[in-house]
């Protein structure tokens, strides 16, 4: 129990924490060096021992937090996590399976799991899924409605954009995601001088009120945890005394046992 407890008080410490997150960092650079030919053919075998030692510390680490923490391990979702892109890291990666070798690089996802900060905002987006959900529907919504009105206003210009309500769901899309919209528009102008009155209206209800709304939904969840965040503070003549005090202990407890 003694040891367990210890190898626990390791893998948990800052200092472990920082090097797993050194190695995760290297191993990614050297995964997205892999992709460049002329890098490969210079340095290939060192991205291929780099790659063997970043697995080999990853099992490693993963194994010592199993036989610190037991069944606990898998309490934690984090844990989960980290189990789960260990497990596609060591799956052979030949003959049909030599698709998961890409996948090599969900291992730098396992910063997310290292950092608190990319943690809280996992956990957000997570906890804000059942509104954004919502808001997806009713974008859904929206995007059918102003597919059936364009389809109703411009199918008769010509324009393949707009030939059958699939296209013009996909023409609608692409301009919710404000890329191209002004060409669109211009181009129907030619045939319809009003079509811009459409467009506005669409883009100021499907663009900007919804992309506010989802990243209001997102904030609304990250508050909670940004709420509880301890406020940093300087250190208190109390904390200096109990520095003292602790150090006393420990020169005492020194002596007893020299004595």
């Amino acid at each position: 129990m003694a040891l367990r407890a210890r190898i626990g008080e390791v893998v948990e410490s800052t200092r472990f924490q920082w090097m797993i997150i050194c190695v995760i960092v290297v191993n990614a650079a050297a995964l997205g060096a892999e992709t460049s030919p002329s890098v490969v053919a210079k340095h290939g075998a060192l991205l291929g021992v780099i790659d063997h030692l970043a697995l080999a510390v990853f099992v490693a680490e993963l194994a010592a937090r199993l036989y610190a923490f037991g069944w606990r391990f898998f309490r934690d979702p984090w844990n989960i996590f980290d189990f789960v892109i260990v497990s596609v890291a060591l799956m052979p990666a030949a003959g049909p399976l030599s698709v998961l070798r890409s996948l090599r690089i969900l291992r730098a996802l396992r910063l997310v799991a290292m950092v608190p900060s990319m943690r809280r905002v996992v956990s957000a987006l997570v906890k804000s899924v059942p509104g954004l959900i919502s808001l997806t529907g009713l974008l859904m919504l929206l995007l059918y409605i102003g597919g059936v009105i364009a389809s109703n206003l411009f199918g008769d210009s010509g324009d393949p954009r707009f030939a059958d309500l699939g296209s013009t769901l996909l023409t609608l899309f692409q301009i919710t995601t404000g890329d191209g919209w002004s060409d669109v528009m211009r181009d129907l102008m030619v045939y319809q001088p009003l079509a811009w009155i459409f467009f506005l209206c669409y883009l100021l209800a499907g663009t900007f009120t919804m992309l506010n709304l989802f990243i209001a939904v997102v904030c609304s969840a990250m508050e909670p945890d940004v709420q509880q965040l301890p406020a940093p503070r300087s250190a208190s003549h109390d904390d200096l005394l109990l520095l003292e005090v602790r150090a006393l202990r420990d020169e005492v407890r020194a002596l007893r046992q020299n004595a």
